[in-house]
């Protein structure tokens, strides 16, 4: 059989012998795109320091539809100091494209609130709670159960990008039958009243809760 490589153009073989330059494999796709669990992503992202870059999600919409959920039992909860963390396979987190550190003003940190105008309404967020608690094997109440943004919204995180909510438990030793009380919740608000007053950036107020909430603060030195 005969060989079906390509020969080398002469100019490629020059820069091989002058300037040592690798050489490339022809016609063949070297893309490390990772794919998503769910149809229909946003593959674009947002770099964040020198970690991992965080998902930019589709942003405040008009109109919400129903996202679809990673494969029932496919996440796994972790726990840090009995205190429950999401899957970062399946919620590494999503930015909204809307708010930026040049626009903060405008956005999250506007006088009168920014949350209520972009949130889904939970005629949507209802049906994805229920199927994204099927993705965690999540078997508690589900009144005690938050379907939480990994990046608040107060935060610059995607209202409804499936990357970004997650069926949180509730606390360790909450009672039961008493509603949504998590330990998340005022981390969030002390990052955004942070970033409002300028004594952290954005990005890394959204890398810090997108790593770990529980450590959030000390690790900005918020604590």
């Amino acid at each position: 059989m005969r060989s079906a490589r390509r020969a080398i153009p002469p100019v490629l073989f020059a820069c091989l012998l002058l300037a040592g330059c690798k050489p490339v494999s022809l016609g063949t796709s070297t893309s490390s795109e990772s794919r998503s669990p769910v149809a229909g992503a946003s593959g674009s992202a947002a770099p964040v320091g020198s970690g991992r870059a965080i998902a930019v999600g589709a942003g405040p919409q008009k109109h919400y539809t129903v996202q679809q959920q990673p494969v029932a039992g496919s996440c796994h909860y972790r726990y840090q100091h009995g205190e429950p963390l999401e899957d970062p396979k399946c919620t590494p987190g999503a930015i909204s494209p809307a708010v930026t550190q040049t626009n903060l003003k405008s956005t999250i940190c506007r006088k009168g609130g920014y949350t209520s105008g972009i949130r889904p309404s939970t005629s949507v967020t209802g049906k994805e709670k229920e199927l994204n608690a099927a993705s965690y094997g999540f078997t508690g109440r589900m009144g005690d159960a938050e379907y939480d943004h990994l990046i608040s919204l107060q935060l610059g995180g995607d209202p409804n990008d499936y990357r970004n909510l997650w069926v949180e438990p509730a606390d360790p030793g909450h009672r039961k039958g008493s509603g949504v009380n998590n330990k998340k919740d005022p981390v969030e608000t002390k990052l955004h009243t942070a970033v409002c007053k300028g004594q952290v950036t954005l990005a890394a107020a959204q890398k810090a809760i997108v790593t770990d909430w529980t450590t959030a603060l000390t690790t900005l030195h918020l604590g």
